[in-house]
């Protein structure tokens, strides 16, 4: 069965995000840095009157140097909205879920947020649960 996803763009790597998971897609003004945060949160940012936390999804998937994304995914996670920045947009489509194949070779982190896999025009893409990205959460899970 189909459902739609999200296809953005992480660290110039493809990835599809359940449409479940997204509440809109923006872009982030000013943010604020907050001392003492883990390193994937970029810091807080003023949106439609509610503050979210911005998190850097490259720094949550092991990647080193941070992006300068200004687009997010706005994603509502335990009572609180975040702010995942994206490097790009590209479609919104229908894709069936297909098993994530044990041989698969992944780095850890995107493995940790790997669901499954979608593909498009023959091309596998990883599909992606935001809410292990957010600092505290994939532990939790």
């Amino acid at each position: 069965m189909s459902h739609l996803y999200l296809i953005a763009q992480i660290a110039g790597r493809a990835v599809a995000i359940d449409s479940e998971q997204v509440e809109s897609v923006v872009d982030i003004g000013e943010v604020t840095a907050v001392p003492c945060a883990s390193t994937h949160v970029r810091g807080l940012a003023a949106l439609r009157s509610r503050v979210v936390t911005v998190v850097d999804t490259q720094s949550a998937l092991g990647m080193e140097g941070g992006s300068a994304a200004r687009r997010a995914v706005i994603t509502h996670v335990e009572g609180h909205h975040y702010a995942m920045l994206v490097d790009a947009l590209d479609d919104v489509a229908p894709f069936e879920l297909l098993p994530l194949a044990s041989g698969v070779a992944l780095d850890p982190a995107w493995r940790e947020a790997g669901r499954g896999i979608v593909e498009r025009d023959g091309e596998p893409i990883l599909a992606i649960d935001l809410a292990s990205l957010v600092p505290g959460t994939a532990m939790a899970n």
